[in-house]
């Protein structure tokens, strides 16, 4: 029996109460939960605290009444009553540990749901300027996004998941500028873009175009700046293909500038209109603004500056209503620990577009800084994903870039990230998974077959507390998209491990010496299965392997 099973079970019993005083109950409403202790069972309710009041009961005498009707459904052995309304509930052996099957059938498929379903999400991330190589500070954001969208993916929602290209503005020119500098053997120009990769960005570009010294200043600067911006950016997308990070949608920010041919208008120019159409646009001190502080921001935007240029907001506000234009609902940007000041504005902007802010979430990715890595040769003054990757491996990265909340500061301890030790979380886990997989094969040589399941059979402490553990996952995973925090995803998959080191230490898959094979050795090698899908599955929301042997 599965937590939602139980809860629809409980469901079935109050509703006709609910109903019958009135009371407008949902399935949804009717949960439940573990207790503090084992010792108080297997599922805890407060099913009878929350309807008593509206039922006109005290919570007690209400829980009185569920209890026997709770107990005579199928699969619960025992059910008791604590404190001032609580339900207690103890499963029969059988009915939890049903649950191995359940998962080693769904395979893959289990652990994902439908709690989000019919949201469709534009998931931003990483977005770094095109003008340099991704450094450790991206490699969170790369890390926390992409299990994002894989979570929010397993609870039921349609993700794309998109990087907004940075490709205009004066930051480019100062690019092209810098690329040219090196390739004329020049320094680097006053506020430009030092660094080794700049040089060999360079002679990249003279490696396609011989001719780019002997062309004028104004028209050499144009080639630099394009051919290395695409070479750049090319290197940008090898970093995240080899870190596991995929991008529905790459936006690059000219398009917002660019002039429709038939129109002669851009994506900013008809931003501007739209707003101003809403009401919430006006001219002061010869620039053209957006009444953001009507809507909570703490100071009103600028569009368009006195001298006619466009501001960066201008470009978001056109970016924001292009995500509004093709159908995304919900807007999520994942930012750096230097854009707190952008939460405000941007659910300004959604409420000036005439959409609900609630709809737009910004979640602040707070620093990183890992001990004993090297700054880049290349960059200079940056810690390079590339460089992290050959060090570390994409594996420990990953792990423990999404084990710990995007808004808590993370110093990691490089050395710690590399052993192979249970100190080592990623470590600790993948070891569990090898070795059910290790489990598997030895039972195959030792005839040990999944033909009979029989989970009466699984009443070790320790498969107990194993089960539970299984059976806590699809909901893990569900509360993890909803609040969209990966780190819940991998801390369970620690505790899951624990539990399946101990039972592994406690009871036998395979028959010891001369004993014949039983069906405890056949159901144990279920649960043994099932803890490996569930492995796998978890590792796989936040991006890591789960090797077979190690």
């Amino acid at each position: 029996m599965t937590p939602e099973q139980l809860s629809a079970a409980l469901f079935a019993l109050v509703a006709p109460r609910a109903s019958a005083a009135g009371v407008d109950l949902a399935p949804e409403d009717v949960t439940v939960e573990r207790p503090r202790s084992r010792e108080h069972g297997d599922w805890a309710t407060n099913v009878a605290m929350k309807l008593a009041k509206p039922l006109g009961t005290n919570p007690r005498a209400l829980a009185a009444e569920i209890a026997p009707e709770l107990e005579a459904v199928e699969g619960i052995e025992a059910v008791e009553i604590a404190g001032p309304g609580f339900i207690n509930v103890r499963l029969e052996a059988g009915a939890a540990g049903s649950i191995a099957k359940a998962i080693v059938e769904a395979g893959d498929a289990f652990g994902r749901g439908d709690a989000l379903a019919g949201h469709h999400v534009n998931l931003e991330f990483v977005s770094a300027n095109p003008t340099g190589p991704l450094h450790i500070g991206h490699t969170r954001w790369a890390a926390l996004g992409d299990s994002i969208a894989r979570i929010l993916r397993a609870a039921g929602a349609e993700v794309t998941s998109e990087y907004y290209i940075n490709d205009a503005g004066s930051q480019m020119d100062v690019f092209g500028r810098s690329v040219l500098a090196a390739a004329k053997g020049e320094p680097t120009p006053e506020g430009g873009y030092p660094g080794a990769y700049v040089q060999e960005l360079a002679a990249r570009v003279l490696e396609r175009v011989p001719s780019l010294l002997d062309l004028p200043d104004d028209e050499a600067v144009v080639i630099a700046r394009d051919l290395a911006y695409e070479i750049q950016l090319g290197e940008i997308r090898a970093s995240l293909d080899a870190f596991h990070v995929h991008f529905d949608v790459w936006f690059s920010e000219r398009t917002l500038h660019t002039p429709d041919p038939a129109t002669g208008r851009t994506a900013i120019d008809d931003a501007e209109a739209r707003l101003r159409a809403q009401g919430h646009v006006y001219e002061a001190d010869e620039a053209v603004w957006v009444r953001t502080t009507d809507f909570g921001d703490d100071k009103d935007r600028v569009l368009t500056r006195g001298n006619g240029v466009v501001t960066y907001f201008a470009a978001d506000a056109a970016y924001y209503l292009s995500k509004k234009d093709r159908g995304f609902a919900e807007k999520t940007y994942l930012l750096g620990a230097d854009h707190h000041g952008y939460v405000g504005r941007l659910k300004a902007l959604a409420a000036a577009a005439g959409d609900d802010p609630d709809d737009l979430t910004v979640l602040i990715g707070q620093l990183v800084n890992l001990n004993g890595a090297k700054l880049s040769k290349r960059a200079g003054n940056i810690i390079e994903l590339d460089d992290l990757l050959h060090w570390l491996g994409a594996d420990a990265l990953r792990y423990w870039l999404a084990r710990y909340p995007a808004d808590s500061p993370l110093s990691l301890d490089g050395e710690k990230l590399r052993s192979r030790t249970n100190d080592n979380p990623v470590f600790y886990v993948q070891y569990a998974h090898a070795r059910t997989a290790s489990v598997a094969r030895n039972a195959a040589d030792a005839g040990v077959t999944r033909e009979v399941f029989a989970p009466e059979l699984l009443t070790h402490p320790t498969e107990t507390a194993l089960i539970g553990a299984l059976q806590e996952y699809p909901r893990v995973v569900a509360y993890a998209a909803e609040l969209r925090e990966p780190h819940r995803v991998a801390r369970y998959l620690e505790d899951l491990a624990g539990h399946y080191h101990r039972w592994y230490d406690a009871c036998r898959v395979l028959p010891f010496g001369d004993e014949p094979i039983s069906d405890v050795h056949r159901t144990r090698l279920w649960l043994n299965d099932a803890v490996g899908q569930v492995i796998r599955n978890g590792l796989d929301l936040i991006g890591v392997s789960a090797p077979d042997r190690m």
